[in-house]
Formats: structure tokens, sequence, C-alpha cells
């Protein structure tokens, strides 16, 4: 399903992100027996490390702090805010067996969020399936929402995830995926700051696996249809495609079928963050916006589910831009 937003004036920037402070190196993972899979394995596709959250850290004060930083980027306040999440555990807060009142039960991430950066009085939409695609599908909906609302304002974006409690794997090992706890927020807005949202391609099927090669049929076709609706040619030597922090085989295939050098293709700090889910796009979005009016970025997000997004932006070099996007 392709989403056009073109015509609509629809901005992302304020982009930031965290990380666990806490770098857990492949032997280490395997001797804490924290790995489904083999080191030696994630080893070999470029994995070096993962992060997790630290003794003093929790994911509630990771989401809340990068909330904060794209708020301090705003100039009004949010009229909506929307929430991101892989894991179905990161969508509640711990709660207290011990506690009598049932309400604290549900304990949803999203308002106790809010209430942190001092937010509580608008709307909120969640997302929980959408798993490691989110940035695509998140845009999508925040950009719809936004150009159809009748009150103008700006929309708050936050994704992130941390790993379960209970010594649970930090890798999917059928996937051969390393993952880090992680949140990243951005706003979305008319204000022409970042980056312009220019279309969104998803596609989604209730199989439980696709094989590779069609994930790389399946992309590649997914950004020509989306390019041919937006009028642009996918081959055009300045454009960036950003890619997950996975499977690097797979894009280097998708890269070639679009006839792309290895400076278009865009995977950065496998080894030393591993992959942050939705939040890889953040990441690589804010380190590689140059103020380059007009430029063009594709970013490709897949996630357990299963979903396959891809996003077409236009970078703006819009006064303020610089500022706007230094909150990474």
């Amino acid at each position: 399903m392709i989403f056009l937003f073109k015509g609509a004036g629809v901005f992302v920037w304020g982009l930031s992100h965290a990380l666990g402070d806490v770098s857990w190196e492949l032997h280490e993972l395997e001797s804490a027996r924290l790995l489904a899979g083999s080191a030696a394995m994630l080893a070999q596709i470029g994995y070096r490390c993962c992060l997790g959250l630290g003794p003093r850290q929790t994911f509630l004060g990771l989401a809340s702090g990068v909330a904060k930083k794209a708020l301090a980027a705003t100039t009004g306040a949010p009229v909506c805010v929307f929430f991101q999440h892989g894991l179905r555990e990161s969508a509640t807060v711990p709660w207290n067996p011990a506690e009598p009142d049932a309400a604290t039960r549900s304990g949803y991430f999203a308002p106790c969020v809010m209430r942190e950066i001092g937010l509580d009085h608008v709307p909120y939409f969640c997302q929980f399936a959408t798993g490691c695609a989110g940035f695509a599908f998140l845009v999508a909906q925040a950009s719809a929402q936004l150009i159809s609302g009748s009150v103008p304002g700006d929309g708050l974006c936050i994704m992130g995830d941390s790993r379960p409690e209970k010594n649970t794997p930090f890798d999917l090992v059928r996937e051969r995926i390393l993952g880090s706890d992680h949140a990243s927020s951005f706003v979305i807005s008319r204000e022409p700051v970042g980056y312009q949202v220019l279309g969104v391609n998803c596609y989604s099927t209730g199989r439980s696996i696709v094989p590779l090669v069609e994930l790389v049929t399946r992309t590649g076709q997914m950004i020509k249809e989306l390019a041919a609706q937006l009028s642009l040619e996918p081959s055009l030597p300045g454009l960036l495609v950003h890619y997950p922090n996975i499977f690097p085989e797979a894009w280097k295939m998708v890269a070639r079928s679009l006839g792309h050098g290895d400076e278009q293709r865009v995977m950065i700090d496998m080894p030393e963050r591993a992959h942050c889910g939705p939040s890889d796009a953040v990441i690589s979005l804010a380190k590689l916006h140059r103020a380059e009016e007009g430029r063009v970025h594709v970013v490709v997000a897949y996630g357990a589910g299963i979903h396959l997004g891809v996003v077409m932006l236009r970078e703006t070099a819009s006064r303020g831009c610089a500022e706007q996007l230094s909150q990474a």
C-alpha cells in the first residue's frame, strides 16, 4: 500500500536517540548465556557487541529522555503523540504484584512517558505489532493523521524497545540478528525543516517466514513502485538508501538490483551498536543530514510480523535545520 505525501508539506526533524549504557561483547554474551545462537555466526555477519540497559538506567527513562530532546526542538506544543514498540513487554512498565490497586496492572508505557515529559493532555496513538519496521509505519500513520486533523500543530513520535528481564537472549537465532536496547524520537510537522516526507510504501503478511530472496526482490520492487509514483528515478546518483543493521548481504543484492554503488548503501555502526530496531533509521538520518537541498533519502524498514516498509524523504536546507537536527 502506497501513501503519497509529496504535496502535503509534512516534515520530519528533531531526531533524537539513546542506547543502553552497557556494552556486551559477543564472548561476554556467550559466557553469560545471553545468546540463543552462535557468537561465531554473529561475528561472521558483522556484529561485535550490543548495548543493554545499565544498572542506573530504565527503559522509561531512556524513552522520556529522547522525547524531551525532540520536544526541545519544537516551536509549539504537540497536538498528538505516536508510540511504537516491537516487543509487547515494552508496552507496559513493571508492575508490583504487592500493589493492591488493580489499576496499576495496566501500567501502559505511553501515558507513563507522557507524565514524565509533562505532556498528559493530548491524544496518543500506539503501534505494537510492526516490529523493527516501525519507522515506516509510524511515519505513514503520523503523516496521515497530521494532515487530516482539524487542529494544526506538531506530532511527537516515540519508538523504542528494551530486552525483557529474566536473562532473555539479545539475539534472534533464526534470523541471526543481534539487538540493542534503544529509544528514539522525532517531530513530524508542517514546518519545512529536516526531511520532507514524500511517500511511504508498506507491505505486511501473516506468514511466519519470508524467504530472503523474496525480501530482496520485494524491497527493490517497492522502492521502484514508490519512486514511480513520485516521478523519481531510483538510480539517481545522489540518492541514499538507509538499511537496518541486519541482513547485510541481502541489502547488497538490493543495491545491485537498483544500480546503486556502495556509497549509496547506508548501514552505520553495525559492529559498535548492533541493530537498534526502528531507531536505526533515526540514527542514520540524523547523522547524514547535510543540509543539501533536494537530496533524496530512502529508508528501508523490515520487522518481524512480517512487515516491510519503504519511506522516501527529501532533504531540506531551510533555516534552523542544523540546530533542529543537532538533538541526536
